[in-house]
């Protein structure tokens, strides 16, 4: 039988819904051209202008926000549209800057909503301009070697910097940057002559790029910026993205399963998805930026930096079975850090690559033998179009968890630990049926933009584990993995673990454009229609869900996660709803315990002690915002890190009895297996858990509510 929740909210976070809305006719009311733009430049076309009312229209009608669209706003879209065209302030000057905020700031939203895109395409023109100037004359100063015995440095971050003021302040913010650019590469032990042929073939890439924009790459920049302002997750899809949302959303096609976005000039990694080639090889990390792609394993690296995203899309697909090397600058590394190679097969992305997998481990603490299952959650996934068509077996997140639930206890499984670090959430049916195994009662309320709220509970009869039970969450588990957690948390069913979660408490809609036009229109937005809370009243927006025992994490919570985005939506509160506190289950023991457990152990653990100090090293390298532009200090600095990192790694084999590795590059290679500190804590905290509730007159106090 279909869910009755699934034609209505569908696909959470990792996909979205189409909900069936009335069709809305809207008569073409394209308004007179300004005569603004010079003769050759790009222009919106007749049916971007009615897109651009379209989407105004279901934005002002169905976004959850509900903003006035005044002068405020409007200077918040002109901020958010220049971001998108020079995000690090290195094209326009203050003057550009100032000269369009004085015509069009205070009515850039309106004239969007009215289809009125000339000014727009104006300001792009300028862009298109003054980046051409830049690069050519980045590529003039490769016709000679700099001094690179200088005093000199450079800031690299540059979103937050004021516009260059003047022409030499532009050129000498260039010069940093091609000096910059150039020591990145010598680095890595190319030449001054080579590094200067890599720059004029990347600068000259950039050149062509930019005469390659069309007025839809212009356009969808465009609405992004407006429907980015209501908040991060509302997204405009252009025909073409739209054909490549609907591909990924399919978990069919053929790659290496990640997603990209462009971070100035950098394609950066947003996510990777759970089953596929990257995730699988655990070398591709969130934020980490691709410099170079290369075919085969011994393939030429084909330098990337300046490309646009969709040519290098290109690049990284290809045949199931084939070959793809990325050249990798790590996330939280400086232009100019070590660059890595992750070699990756490509293969088929698929919903079964994304099933729940579990194991049943072993854990020995003082002499005794503990029997604990782990389950990873990659994803909340039902297989709906199978359900449908009758088949009694179809792949679904509840369904698979229980399956190996029932195989373990089978096997004498003593507690459970519930992965879900990385998992951006899924079908929302599925998060309330999965907490359905574990408590029976409400699970999450959800409030839509004109106050309605509906409280979903879970769908099935009674818990089928009562046993000890924890959850391993980190910042990219989000919305659909935060209402499970926080269900669970809340019912003191159990005790979260890890890192605090993204902090996803929307829920959007996926609506071609099509449905509100007379006409055929390809395309489709995402549109913020509701927020979640748990079953307190406490919402996951912004503030995710806090863990009971903390565990470290390299992922960054300043650069990752819900508050670190612009107009991300505020915490709140609703009003409680019923229930019942877990009885008939396993009592979760002191968390204070819990925690003087983990935290001795950690003391004497050596794998945790590399961990931290492992940690400690990228953030130390995020802190840094100002490189020296003197290649020598460059060199010693690298080498200086090298050596901390080699350190670091040979004084954790070393208390394992291994041989000290010779080289840096030799870390993370079939000599030097890592492992996943954090999982083997997970599993100890579960063991603790099942030693404390088998000591007799344990004192058990309930779960302190943490989100």
């Amino acid at each position: 039988m279909t869910h009755p929740l699934r034609r209505l909210l569908g696909w959470l976070a990792a996909a979205a819904v189409l909900v069936a809305l009335g069709a809305a006719v809207l008569m073409p009311r394209t308004p007179a051209r300004a005569a603004i733009l010079p003769p050759g430049a790009l222009a919106p076309t007749a049916t971007q202008r009615a897109v651009a009312r379209e989407v105004g229209q279901i934005l002002t009608e169905y976004q959850y926000s509900d903003p006035k669209i005044n002068a405020h706003f409007s200077q918040l879209v002109f901020a958010r549209y220049l971001h998108f065209l020079d995000p690090e302030h290195a094209y326009f000057l203050a003057a550009d800057v100032h000269g369009f905020d004085r015509k069009y700031g205070n009515d850039f939203a309106q004239l969007l909503e009215a289809g009125r895109l000339d000014p727009a395409f104006l300001i792009f023109q300028r862009f298109k301009q003054l980046s051409s100037e830049r690069l050519r004359y980045a590529i003039g100063l490769l016709a000679k070697e700099p001094d690179f015995r200088t005093d000199a440095t450079y800031r690299y971050d540059r979103r937050h910097a004021p516009w260059p003021a003047t022409q030499a302040q532009m050129n000498a913010l260039w010069h940093e940057r091609v000096m910059n650019d150039a020591i990145s590469l010598m680095l890595s032990g190319k030449s001054w002559p080579q590094a200067a042929g890599t720059l004029r073939k990347r600068f000259e890439a950039e050149l062509r790029s930019i005469k390659r924009f069309s007025s839809e790459d212009v356009f969808e920049e465009l609405m992004n910026a407006y429907a980015r302002t209501f908040d991060p997750h509302t997204t405009y899809f252009s025909p073409l993205n739209s054909e490549e949302y609907n591909i990924e959303m399919s978990l069919n096609y053929q790659g290496i399963g990640a997603s990209l976005e462009m971070d100035g000039n950098y394609i950066k990694v947003v996510n990777v998805i759970p089953g596929g080639p990257a995730a699988i090889s655990g070398k591709l990390k969130p934020d980490d930026r691709i410099t170079g792609v290369g075919q085969g394993v011994h393939g030429h690296i084909t330098d990337v930096v300046g490309w646009r995203l969709g040519k290098v899309v290109q690049l990284i697909r290809g045949k199931a079975g084939t070959t793809v090397r990325l050249q990798i600058l790590p996330a939280g590394a400086h232009p100019g850090g070590k660059e890595t190679v992750v070699s990756l097969v490509r293969n088929r992305v698929t919903l079964k690559a994304q099933e729940a997998q579990g194991k049943l481990e072993t854990v020995k603490q003082d002499g005794q033998i503990y029997k604990i299952g782990v389950i990873t959650v990659p994803s909340f996934y039902e297989d709906v179009r199978a359900e449908d068509d009758g088949d009694s077996n179809y792949p679904s997140t509840t369904r698979d968890v229980r399956r190996l639930i029932l195989k373990f206890e089978k096997e004498h499984m003593q507690g459970l630990l519930l992965d879900l670090r990385n998992d951006g959430g899924g079908y929302l049916p599925q998060a309330t049926a999965l907490t359905g195994l574990f408590i029976h009662g409400p699970v999450v309320q959800l409030r839509g933009r004109s106050g309605h709220i509906e409280v979903l509970n879970d769908p099935e009869k009674a818990p089928i584990y009562t046993g000890p039970l924890a959850v391993l969450v980190n910042r990219l588990s989000a919305s659909a993995s935060e209402i499970f957690a926080g269900a669970i948390q809340d019912y003191h069913r159990g005790v979260i673990i890890g890192q605090n979660t993204f902090g996803k408490g929307t829920v959007q809609n996926l609506i071609p454009l099509d449905r509100w036009s007379s006409r055929p229109i390809e395309g489709q937005i995402a549109v913020t229609i509701g927020k979640f809370y748990r079953i307190t009243g406490q919402s996951t927006q912004l503030r995710g869900v806090i863990p009971n025992i903390v565990l470290p994490s390299a992922i960054n919570p300043k650069t990752v996660g819900e508050s670190s985005m612009p107009r991300a939506l505020p915490y709140n509160t609703i009003g409680p709803v019923p229930f019942q506190v877990s009885t008939g289950t396993a009592a979760v023991p002191s968390i204070a315990k819990l925690n003087a457990e983990e935290q001795a152990r950690e003391q004497r653990d050596p794998n945790f002690r590399w961990l931290v100090g492992d940690i400690h090293d990228i953030e130390a390298m995020r802190a840094q915002k100002v490189l020296s532009l003197d290649l020598a200090t460059r060199r010693q600095e690298r080498h200086e890190q090298d050596a901390k990192l080699l350190a670091l790694d040979n004084q954790r084999r070393a208390a394992f009895g291994l041989p000290p590795l010779k080289k840096v590059d030799q870390i993370g290679g079939k000599t030097d297996k890592i492992p996943d500190v954090v999982l083997d804590q997970a599993k100890d905290i579960v063991a603790d858990m099942v030693r404390l509730e088998e000591h007799a007159g344990e004192a058990k106090q309930p779960l302190l509510r943490g989100g």
